[in-house]
């Protein structure tokens, strides 16, 4: 059980003091407040691996989070949480020693959900998708599934979650290990952020796939000083 730890985050301008946050693991209660947060941090990777409706796309999310395993899981996820309970910021977490059954347990959410015909296309867009975002190798815990709600934006609330994650007791055993992320080329306000937040662009290592949208490039980043 981890312990829940709270914080009062600032406004970026400084001028307005943001609502008072409490940190804690994602619950399975959670999936409907999640769902749409985490479609919200990559609208166009999930439109282009799912193929679907936004609705869609954010019903299967819902479903999957509530799973026990596998990259969708609210195993996976931290939340940050006003006063009220309100869900209001997401991230997640994937250790890079423990997705070995991650694509199996994908591929079995979206028959569950999808059925063979359209899973199918989903995998192979799947396929294209993770030679622009690969998973994490042993040696990393690879971030994800970003998002804040959009009235919270600007106000410190995914800054709050993240520092706060970096020292929850979920990634205690991180320490020494390589903290990646990955974001769009055209999110530049993302890629500010993060750069904000210690994160450094890596070299890019293969050419962008042909068969990969263009607005599905993406850049690598990895935490400076994640041991400190």
């Amino acid at each position: 059980m981890h312990a829940t730890q709270t914080a009062r985050t600032h406004a970026a301008g400084g001028s307005q003091e943001a609502p008072a946050l409490r940190f804690r693991p994602a619950q399975a209660d959670d999936a409907q407040a999640c769902a749409p947060l985490m479609f919200a941090s990559g609208v166009r990777e999930f439109g282009y691996f799912l193929g679907e409706q936004p609705d869609t796309c954010i019903a299967f999310l819902q479903f999957a989070f509530t799973s026990k395993h596998g990259r969708f899981s609210y195993r996976r996820h931290r939340v940050a949480v006003t006063g009220g309970g309100t869900v209001v910021a997401l991230l997640a977490m994937h250790d890079g020693r423990a997705i070995g059954f991650d694509d199996p347990h994908v591929a079995l959410m979206l028959l569950s959900f999808f059925g063979v015909q359209r899973t199918v296309g989903m995998l192979l867009r799947g396929l294209v998708l993770e030679s622009e975002l690969p998973a994490p190798k042993r040696s990393q815990t690879q971030i994800a599934h970003c998002a804040t709600h959009e009235q919270m934006r600007g106000e410190g609330v995914f800054s709050a979650l993240f520092t706060n994650t970096l020292r929850a007791e979920l990634l205690h055993e991180a320490r020494g290990r390589q903290i990646v992320l990955d974001v769009l080329v055209s999110n530049t306000r993302a890629y500010e952020l993060y750069k904000r937040l210690n994160f450094a662009e890596l070299p890019r290592r293969n050419p962008v796939s042909r068969r990969l949208p263009r607005e599905l490039e993406s850049i690598r980043m990895q935490l400076n000083d994640a041991t400190d």
